[in-house]
């Protein structure tokens, strides 16, 4: 059942409306047309994230040894850091609720 945008009128499973012939599915339209734009900016962002890796991803791949080492070592230093700052940020939040 699809109610007429335009006089109100419930028709089941047609494109125009019964009594006053007005388009039904533009908003299904305008739905998949927003759908279609959504996965495909989504699907834009995934490959510019993999084509653009962050520094330490992109310093762990070179290929001078060296390089790759202190990308390890930065990759390290930053998880080593969030989960220093995760475990505070637990703690203080434990300790504000009794």
């Amino acid at each position: 059942m699809i109610k007429c945008p335009n006089c109100g009128t419930f028709n089941t499973d047609r494109d125009q409306c019964s009594e006053c012939n007005s388009p039904l599915n533009e908003r299904k339209k305008k739905h998949e047309t927003r759908k279609e734009k959504v996965k495909s900016e989504l699907i834009e962002q995934v490959i510019y994230e993999k084509e653009n890796p962050n520094l330490p991803e992109r310093l762990k791949r070179h290929k001078y040894a060296v390089v790759r080492a202190f990308g390890w070592i930065l990759f390290s230093v930053i998880w080593v850091v969030s989960a220093i700052v995760s475990a505070f940020v637990w703690f203080v939040t434990m300790v504000a609720a009794g």
